[in-house]
């Protein structure tokens, strides 16, 4: 798999909660690389190894002492809120960081506040909040901010992350190219209906 361009985020938003001036960004010129796999080696350099066992962070990587809070919209389906959980379950199980917490931004628990506890309770010294949302938009730009910082006066000394959402990435393509073959699949009658949508009967031609 091949790109000619890929620019990485370039605007975060890195507070401690013992200072009260204002979110700081750093913005800077977007990193590109000419293919997929040149990005990869990067990334894997600067993010974390594994020795003896056990969990061992590069200096621009997720630590041990770092917690991280994935965090949606929520809602008042349970089984929306519910695969949140499935999902940093995953997460958690593929990228082995220790403290990983789920957050809804609204409408369901845990909160934001409630994870951020969570975490410093874990024993964690950095949370990094990761939305999960595709584009960035006024829950990004305001409201997520804006509770985190609010979670975090409970926590003095406690430094915190708002990621970008998910932007575009090029393996979104694939994740919604295997949707719909999926989605095509069953309606065919050849797959049951995924996790997404079980029970509703939803996925059907119209």
């Amino acid at each position: 798999m091949s790109i000619e361009s890929l620019s990485i985020p370039q605007t975060f938003i890195l507070k401690s909660s013992s200072v009260n001036e204002p979110a700081r960004k750093s913005i800077g010129a977007p990193l590109k690389f000419s293919n997929f796999r040149t990005q990869r080696n990067i990334l894997a350099r600067s993010n974390m190894s594994f020795e003896n066992g056990g969990f061992k962070q590069f200096p621009t990587g997720v630590g041990e002492k770092d917690g991280v809070i994935i965090v949606d919209h929520g809602s008042r389906r349970r089984e929306s809120n519910l695969m949140l959980n499935d999902f940093v379950a995953m997460f958690r199980e593929k990228t082995r960081y220790p403290i990983v917490e789920p957050a809804h931004m609204e409408l369901a628990e845990p909160s934001i506040k409630d994870a951020f506890g969570l975490c410093v309770q874990q024993g964690a010294n950095r949370v990094i909040v990761s939305p999960f949302f595709l584009f960035p938009g006024r829950h990004w730009y305001q409201d997520i901010p804006a509770l985190t910082a609010d979670a975090a006066k409970y926590h003095p000394g406690i430094s915190y992350l708002i990621t970008a959402p998910l932007g575009l990435h090029e393996l979104l393509v694939d994740v919604v190219n295997d949707r719909i073959k999926h989605c095509l699949s069953h309606i065919a009658g050849d797959a049951d209906e995924c996790a997404a949508c079980a029970g509703t009967s939803k996925c059907k031609l119209y």
